[in-house]
Formats: structure tokens, C-alpha cells, sequence
């Protein structure tokens, strides 16, 4: 199909004006954008977004985005807010009411509920003069621009100013916060996203889950610590305890002879193995393991602390990284 197909040209239109609808937000933006973060954040409770249609749609959104950089949101449905779910709203609460337009007859309970019990309230508009920009503390204003279709019917540019405008907010109010990769590892648990975030310490076998063996341990002894554990090494270590080897199925390929069961882990065990520190994160183990790093590639890494001056702390295997999604 020809780029010059109506199709593709009808979408870099839509694309282009909506680029350019962005730009002019950017543009617009004022000393309420800075009052409306100082709102947000002087809350005590959580930031209700509401809105109906669309902008319902993009409300569902931005508390999401919210409530995972570290700002506590929820979206309540203005219509349900009628019957009876005013009651998720606190004293303690701030609002945040989106409406283009400003005049959606279904916010109109929210905003009395709101100036009834002095509970502050943020609003999403192009209309300051409507009567949502009348009644909020503070107004975003968005800038009054034809929409993307070209008929004016069909919310497009309206609504992607409104979602920047909550991605704008969600990230000043995280950047304050300095919320950091790990907070939000915390709220990111599951998914690629929360695979990504996992850190080594996260998936290593400690304790008695470890394969350890003395350098003294005879190979006889070392080979039925290997089977009982399962990860097909073993780790060889001082008498204080820190890591002197590692024994690998390659090691045994190398010194199996005749006189195989008569040699010690010190015989067999090859030195100053790769370790990896229990806080970086996963991802970065599977590089090394993979052999990105230069090393020739290993199915497990030992965990220790930075200086090596202790006991490992654990052990992390190439297959608890598959499993969480990482590889």
C-alpha cells in the first residue's frame, strides 16, 4: 500500500495536529500548573480523579499513574459518586475534576459534595469560565483547540492534552517525592516491568538452600552435595567461612581419573569464581551469566558481599531468572 494512501495520510494528520495541540500545552503552561502541585501535595489523604466519557476514560488513567509513582489515587465514577460513593471522599482528600468542556452535568454533585466540606479541588478544563473552572481552587487550563478528527465532535487532541497534562503532574509530584526505582519496584511486582525491577537478592537460595562444601571436603562428599542441592555446583570455602572456589561440571570433567574420589574440593575447585553483590539487580546477572562481561558463560553466580570478607549470602541460578521473565 502506497504511503500516499488516504489511510496514512489521514493519520499523520491526526498525528501531526495532536503533536501540535501537545506543543501548545506545553506552552500554556503557568503558575497554576505549580499551584495545582502544591494542592495535590499538601493532601493528606488520596487524590480523587473523576470525570464521565472520555475524560472518564483518561481520569481511570491518570490515577493509575498516580497511585504508582507514589501519590495515593483513585478514580471514582462521577455517576456512582451520586449513589452513595461520595463517601470514598475524604476531608482529607483532594479532588481532581476533568471535564473539557467544564459543564458535564455528572460532576455536579461531586463539586457540591467538594465545596460542602471544603475539600480542595483541582480542575482539568479548556473552559475556565464554566462552571467546573469557577468552583475549583485551582485551574489547568488546556488550550481551546479544534480536535484531530476535523468535525470538533470527536474528543481526540482534547483528550490527549488532558492525559499529558496527568503524566505531567504524576511525574512533578514524583520527582518532588524522589521516588526512586525502587519505590517503584514496590507497586511493580508482577510483569516484565516488575521482572526488570528484581533484584538478586530477591531470587537467591540462602542458608541451608546453598551448595557449600569446606576446601578440605573430599570429592566424594562434594559430588553428593552437588546431587542433594540440585543446582549442579558447589561452592568451596575457607575455614572462616568466605568463598575460596566454585566446582562446576567442567571442573569434574577436568580431573576425572582413577584417582578421582581420593582428591579434595581444594584439588578440584577453581579460584576466585564471579560473585555478584545481593542488591544488584537480576537483569545485570543474567548478562553475566550470559557472558556479556567478557567471562565465558556460567549457569549460576554466587552471592556475596562487596568485599568478599564474609560467608555467601546465597546463590542465584540462570532458571530463577527465566522464571520471573528475565533472560
Amino acid at each position: 500500500m502506497s504511503s500516499k494512501t488516504p489511510f496514512i495520510d489521514t493519520a499523520r494528520e491526526v498525528i501531526r495536529i495532536e503533536a501540535e495541540a501537545l506543543n501548545s500545552l506545553a506552552d500554556s503552561l503557568d503558575e497554576s500548573f505549580r499551584a495545582g502541585v502544591d494542592l495535590l501535595l499538601a493532601s493528606k489523604g488520596r487524590v480523587i480523579v473523576t470525570g464521565i466519557g472520555k475524560s472518564g476514560h483518561i481520569a481511570r488513567k491518570i490515577a493509575a499513574t498516580l497511585a504508582s509513582t507514589g501519590t495515593p489515587a483513585q478514580f471514582v465514577h462521577p455517576a456512582e459518586a451520586s449513589h452513595g460513593d461520595l463517601g470514598m471522599v475524604t476531608r482529607n482528600d483532594v479532588v481532581l475534576a476533568i471535564s473539557n468542556s467544564g459543564e458535564a452535568p455528572e460532576l455536579a454533585n461531586m463539586i457540591a459534595y467538594s465545596r460542602r466540606f471544603d475539600i480542595p479541588m483541582v480542575g482539568i478544563t479548556k473552559a475556565p469560565g464554566s462552571t467546573l473552572g469557577r468552583e475549583c481552587d485551582v485551574v489547568l487550563r488546556l488550550p481551546d483547540l479544534g480536535e484531530a478528527c476535523g468535525t470538533g465532535i470527536v474528543p481526540t487532541s482534547s483528550t490527549t492534552m488532558t492525559l499529558a497534562m496527568g503524566d505531567a503532574l504524576a511525574v512533578a509530584l514524583m520527582r518532588h517525592r524522589a521516588f526512586t526505582p525502587e519505590h517503584f519496584r514496590d507497586f511493580h511486582p508482577g510483569g516484565k516491568l516488575g521482572a526488570l525491577l528484581t533484584r538478586v537478592s530477591d531470587l537467591m537460595h540462602s542458608g541451608d538452600a546453598m551448595p557449600i562444601v569446606g576446601i578440605d571436603t573430599s570429592m566424594q562428599d562434594a559430588l553428593i552435595e552437588i546431587s542433594q542441592k540440585g543446582f549442579g555446583v558447589v561452592g568451596v570455602t575457607h575455614p572462616d567461612g568466605t568463598l575460596a572456589g566454585i566446582i562446576t561440571d567442567g571442573d569434574l570433567r577436568r580431573h576425572m581419573s582413577d584417582r578421582f574420589l581420593h582428591l579434595t574440593a581444594r584439588d578440584v575447585m577453581t579460584t576466585s569464581p564471579r560473585t555478584i553483590d545481593p542488591d544488584v539487580l537480576a537483569q545485570e546477572a543474567v548478562g553475566i551469566m550470559n557472558g556479556q562481561d567478557g567471562g565465558r558463560s556460567v549457569t549460576c553466580l554466587f552471592v556475596t558481599d562487596a568485599d568478599k570478607t564474609k560467608p555467601p549470602l546465597g546463590l542465584i541460578h540462570i532458571h530463577d531468572c527465566l522464571r520471573v521473565g528475565l533472560g
